[in-house]
């Protein structure tokens, strides 16, 4: 026997057993295939039990199929793709869950971007989320190790080439998913529980997001001079306190014509200068944080593309000119009065961000529910302003939120209140909604008369106004009474957007005011500080003049590109962060 001989003799029991090792590790392809159908067959019956319509669950089963046929194109393993898949929609649902019941929002994929891409927010997690975090960290591990043991024993070698061709198949199902699932609706990442299918369907606004280069439209480079970061404010003389009133769901009836109604509401609407003034706003029938943020950001949510239902949220902390923020440098003391949980749709870390040192929500002002009257939410502001004058010579703003006037109109809202409707043929919810705005005026009334009873040596601007219309205006605006919030949106009619603003003051003498039809939301702010009387800083004093170049309007002004120099000014100044 020569030396290669006796090698191959003494090499083969080896080879033989390791093969035969792996014989009995690796599943012959038969039963890989069964457990992968399997698995598969568990995550749809989750999809079609759990995630909506047949549209719905069509289109998360064909993206989790796709990728899974993407990762058999690359490792030839079906049980490999399928474990890692269902892995996946595990990992995605369980941490959507737990998301939107810290929080009430749903898991997207900004989320993951920003956490992945900023050390920072990798650590705040850390910090502020610390159990979470490991379970998600334990999760992954698991993950890692079942991947690496489904790969070791799956017996299937898929050709390359046929999963590349499934994998196409797959994307184009997907594509006819999402079409018949149609657009997000208005609210869905709040009201909905398809977490799965959400999480998919944002990635196509992240995507968006990153390759316009931020969350906000911005110029592609700086274009001139920067602009000066917020420093300290001299206010001449004693600046009126502030209260701003956010009439919830309130439209000044006489943009109906055909409407009958009583006409005694009408003066609610207007100014101390007997003016009425129209305020734009960028939603309809809900979603009152898109204009809280416009208002309060001085930046409009349309700016954000996809990503403007999430303004709240994402842009938490990354604002620093924000109007309570600017009224804090003038030596304001900024509380807020919030008729919600401090913790719905995480608002509290935006507001506490945006400036609000005092943040006062349902809980804390003794609600029994949402809906209470605004006398309610205006009697606690002022028992406030009672212990604030008696301890400080500060001036305060108040932002106070009301409900009252807010949807659904189908029942009596405190019947025992004998207060005007609408007249004969008045729709039953438009009949409901005047009722309601009868008692927002005589409300309105109240603290006024209270602030000049009880406050004889202070002098306040009181400024009021509609976040959105209340759908009870659906009819009078053209559409079917059973017409979705989404249809309203949809269709561009411009009258839909339309609400109000109205300054008022007492003991104090409002300055001119600019002459303009309408007002996006985006300028409000800057309205009130100039009210006010107050020094504006740079970037109101530009809000300024691009309010009196696009006559009011912000992201449709006919000037964009001015609007989009001003973003980028902003974000170079490190005034806004774009991530």
């Amino acid at each position: 026997m020569d030396l290669s001989t006796a090698a191959r003799a003494t090499l083969w029991p080896a080879r033989a057993g390791r093969r035969f090792a792996r014989q009995l590790l690796e599943f012959q392809a038969a039963v890989s295939w069964g457990a992968a159908a399997a698995l598969a067959l568990a995550v749809a019956v989750y999809f079609f039990g759990s995630e909506g319509e047949f549209a719905n669950a069509l289109f998360a089963s064909a993206v989790t199929l796709a990728l899974g046929a993407l990762i058999v194109v690359v490792s030839r393993r079906v049980l490999f793709a399928a474990v890692l898949m269902a892995a996946m929609v595990a990992l995605i649902r369980t941490t959507a869950a737990i998301k939107q019941q810290t929080s009430e929002l749903l898991l997207h994929a900004w989320d993951l971007v920003s956490l992945v891409s900023s050390p920072s927010a990798m650590a705040h997690f850390w910090n502020d989320h610390r159990g979470y975090a490991a379970a998600l960290v334990a999760a992954l591990l698991a993950t890692t190790l079942l991947g690496w043991l489904a790969y070791r024993i799956d017996g299937t070698r898929i050709p390359r080439a046929q999963a590349a061709v499934a994998a196409l198949l797959l994307v184009s199902l997907a594509w006819v998913g999402a079409h018949a699932k149609g657009e997000r609706r208005h609210t869905e990442f709040y009201f909905e529980r398809q977490f799965v299918s959400f999480f998919y369907a944002s990635w196509s606004e992240t995507v968006e997001a990153l390759w316009r280069g931020g969350l906000i439209e911005a110029a592609g480079a700086s274009p001139g001079p920067g602009l000066a970061t917020a420093g300290s404010c001299a206010p001449a003389g004693n600046p009126p306190h502030i209260i701003l009133i956010h009439q919830e769901s309130v439209v000044p009836p006489g943009y109906f014509p055909t409407l009958s109604y009583d006409r005694s509401l009408d003066p609610f609407f207007h100014s101390a200068d007997g003016k009425l003034r129209k305020l734009r706003v960028e939603t309809y029938g809900g979603a009152s944080w898109l204009t809280e943020f416009s208002l309060l950001a001085g930046l409009s949510t349309q700016a954000f593309g996809g990503m403007r239902q999430f303004v709240q949220p994402f842009m938490a902390g990354k604002i620093r000119d924000m109007l309570p923020l600017t009224l804090a440098r003038c030596g304001y003391r900024n509380v807020m009065f919030y008729p919600m949980l401090r913790n719905f749709l995480g608002s509290d870390r935006f507001f506490t961000r945006a400036g609000f040192t005092d943040i006062r929500d349902a809980n804390d002002q003794g609600a029994q529910v949402a809906e209470e009257r605004d006398r309610f939410y205006y009697a606690n502001a002022l028992e406030e302003m009672e212990r604030h004058f008696k301890a400080s010579t500060v001036p305060l703003f108040l932002y106070i939120q009301t409900m009252a006037t807010h949807g659904a109109y189908d029942y009596t809202y405190m019947p025992e209140v004998a207060v005007p409707g609408g007249g004969p043929g008045t729709h039953p919810d438009m009949h409901e909604f005047l009722r309601r705005l009868g008692m927002a005026r005589m409300d309105y009334a109240f603290l006024r008369a209270e602030l000049v009873r009880r406050f004889p040596r202070q002098q306040f601007l009181i400024v009021h106004y509609g976040d959105h219309q209340p759908t009870a205006t659906r009819t009078l605006l053209g559409f079917a009474e059973d017409a979705s919030i989404e249809a309203v949106m949809a269709s561009g009619n411009a009258a839909a957007l339309l609400t109000y603003y109205a300054l008022d003051a007492v003991r104090y003498r409002l300055p001119p005011l600019a002459a303009l039809e309408t007002l996006d939301t985006a300028y409000l702010g800057t309205v009130i500080l100039e009210a006010a009387g107050l020094p504006l800083p740079e970037t109101y004093r530009e809000r300024k003049r691009l309010m009196l170049l696009c006559a009011g309007r912000y992201h449709d002004c006919a000037a964009r590109e001015e609007i989009l120099k001003f973003h980028r000014r902003l974000i170079d100044a490190g005034l806004l962060e774009a991530f």
